[in-house]
């Protein structure tokens, strides 16, 4: 019965769709109300559907013209297609003619196998000819420099004599090349850590490969070099300073002095003139070399002045840089000179630090310091004079100026050890400074606790101007004598003694010191500095 209602509702035989045969089983589960309203839903469906299809057409008009005229042009091309058919068999027996005319060429072909077997019989000669790029490769690979330059001018000398055979031209281009390779590879191998023979030999043959001139052989000589020491230098640890620099000195010491001699050795010019660097001449055969020392030199005294900045020792690097300079003034080229400013430079910065580190001490100290309810101090006014190095008895009582001494001593001690004569002038302004900074801060004090002073505190803070003038000022003033000697001093600028005290050489000026407190001392506990040092 379903069957034939199927059959009956679709004549074509449609049921049999899977898409229809589940809208039935769909349609079989709807209610009567749902069956009565799915006609109208279908007709809305439809009417969706014909809006999307009209949606579509309008959208996508372009693509339907453009099908239509790629039609129209497969249509055209075809037929050109047709006419081309028709010229290539019209020349179909032009091609027919061109064949038969190979067919007589051909017989040409009998010469030429003539000759291939001619060059057969002498391939074995020919072979040898055509290696020789190979061989030349083979012996630059495997470092036998004098085979390949002799394999080098034996092409040379082929091409000449046959420069019209192809063959050749590419022969030696050949060769050519690999004679670049070759002296690239040279090269290199002066940036390596040589020995003068090896050196030696090396040049050699740059010198017989005729590429560079005498100059310009010495140049890239000294390039190669340099890059080797920039190598070892380059690879010295930087993390501690004086490490770096201790080692920096030894290794540009003994790599400069293998590259002078090796330098002196294979160029060694008609006239030796010596090799101080303040001395070049345009005119002279070594200019080249004397710069370059010259170059390096400035190099490594940049070294020096900036790993000095981090504050290091300077009493062993001073030892080994002047061994470094006393050690090339064998060959004429004595640097000492030019360390010199450097090593003050750094001297005379530790010391002035130092002392700036003292002062700032003292200032913390005195801030925190007072004579208020000071009682009778039990320690002797004047200290032991048999011991002239001694500090004064008389600053213990008041420690801030205790810890400065201290100080300033630990200063001069470094001082000492390589005291440069060309900074007393420095270093006596850098103590006087700071003593006037001193006598300010004791004039402070007084401003800020003078109201509260009891009688025993002020003989307290007399005591103290007068420790500070009468005992701190001349020690100070002694010890400056011992590390730059008058004496010394005036042998060394041919003067007196007493024209340095006249010029304030090594003497301090204690009216300006004691300025700031000159109202605070008695008036006669002023002695003349100058005349105790004396």
């Amino acid at each position: 019965m379903s069957d034939t209602l199927l059959t009956s509702l679709f004549p074509e035989g449609n049921h049999n769709n899977a898409q229809t045969a589940e809208y039935l089983t769909k349609l079989g589960t709807y209610k009567i109300k749902n069956l009565k309203n799915e006609p109208d839903r279908l007709k809305q469906e439809a009417n969706v559907i014909q809006e999307q299809i009209q949606e579509l057409a309008i959208s996508n008009y372009k693509t339907f013209i453009e099908t239509a005229l790629c039609s129209r042009e497969l249509f055209f091309k075809f037929g050109v297609i047709e006419e081309k058919v028709n010229d290539l068999l019209e020349d179909v027996p032009k091609f027919e003619e061109i064949c038969d005319k190979f067919a007589t060429e051909s017989s040409e072909i009998n010469d030429l196998r003539r000759t291939d077997s001619t060059t057969l019989a002498k391939s074995a000669q020919i072979l040898e000819i055509l290696e020789i790029p190979q061989l030349m490769n083979s012996f630059i690979r495997d470092g036998l420099y004098e085979d390949a330059l002799e394999l080098c001018n034996y092409v040379r000398k082929l091409y000449l004599k046959h420069n019209d055979v192809p063959i050749f031209k590419t022969i030696n281009d050949d060769v050519n090349k690999a004679w670049i390779l070759m002296l690239h590879q040279l090269l290199s191998q002066l940036r390596q850590d040589l020995s003068l023979p090896k050196c030696l030999q090396i040049v050699g043959h740059l010198r017989r490969m005729e590429i560079f001139s005498e100059p310009e052989l010495r140049l890239k000589f000294l390039q190669a070099r340099s890059h080797w020491l920039e190598q070892q230098l380059t690879a010295i640890s930087k993390d501690d300073l004086l490490v770096h620099l201790t080692k920096t000195i030894e290794i540009t010491r003994v790599n400069l002095f293998n590259i002078l001699t090796q330098y002196t050795a294979i160029f060694n010019d008609d006239e030796h003139s010596p090799l101080g660097v303040s001395q070049i001449k345009s005119t002279n055969p070594n200019v080249i070399f004397k710069s370059w020392i010259q170059h390096q030199i400035s190099s490594f005294l940049i070294t020096l002045d900036r790993d000095l900045s981090g504050g290091n020792s300077l009493e062993g690097i001073f030892d080994q840089c002047m061994y470094f300079g006393y050690s090339f003034s064998k060959v004429g080229c004595d640097f000492r000179p030019w360390m010199v400013p450097i090593f003050t430079k750094h001297i005379y910065l530790n010391f002035s630090n130092l002392i700036a580190s003292a002062d700032n001490n003292f200032t913390k100290n005195i801030e925190k310091f007072t004579l208020i309810d000071k009682k009778t101090s039990s320690i002797p006014w004047k200290h032991n004079k048999g011991d002239e190095l001694r500090p004064p008895d008389s600053l213990l009582e008041f420690y801030p100026l205790a810890e400065y001494t201290n100080n300033i001593l630990n200063a001069l001690n470094q001082l000492r050890l390589r005291p440069p004569v060309a900074l007393v002038t420095e270093v006596v302004e850098t103590l006087e400074t700071s003593m006037t900074l001193i006598a300010k801060s004791l004039r402070k004090l007084y401003s800020q606790e003078q109201q509260a002073f009891s009688v025993n505190s002020k003989d307290a803070f007399t005591r103290l101007c007068m420790c500070f003038s009468d005992d701190l000022l001349p020690f100070i003033q002694k010890t400056i004598h011992i590390i730059f000697p008058p004496s010394h001093l005036a042998t060394k600028l041919g003067v007196s003694v007493k024209v340095l005290q006249e010029e304030g050489i090594s003497f301090f000026n204690k009216d300006v010191v004691i300025a700031p407190i000159s109202h605070l001392l008695p008036t006669n506990a002023e002695p003349n500095i100058t005349a105790e040092s004396s």
